[in-house]
């Protein structure tokens, strides 16, 4: 397992920008059709879907505003 995961992020390094963007696109629309199958299921844990979002979301600001906007 560690030698495909080792794999996988090499071949990650090696994306382009349209990669990221495809990558994005696919998560995306996958998101979307389980939030369509698994609405009832999923409409009981909205509160902690927002709460995981939110601080991902600041997370990922963070990282990428403050600790490594400078960094060469």
């Amino acid at each position: 397992m560690k030698g495909f995961i080792g794999k996988v992020i090499n071949a990650a390094k090696s994306y382009s920008y349209w990669d990221y963007v495809w990558l994005k696109v696919t998560l995306i629309s996958i998101g979307i059709l389980f939030g369509t199958y698994f609405a009832q299921f999923i409409i009981q844990y909205i509160v902690i879907i927002w709460a995981v979002f939110l601080l991902t979301y600041l997370w990922v600001l963070y990282k990428t505003f403050f600790k490594y906007w400078d960094k060469k």
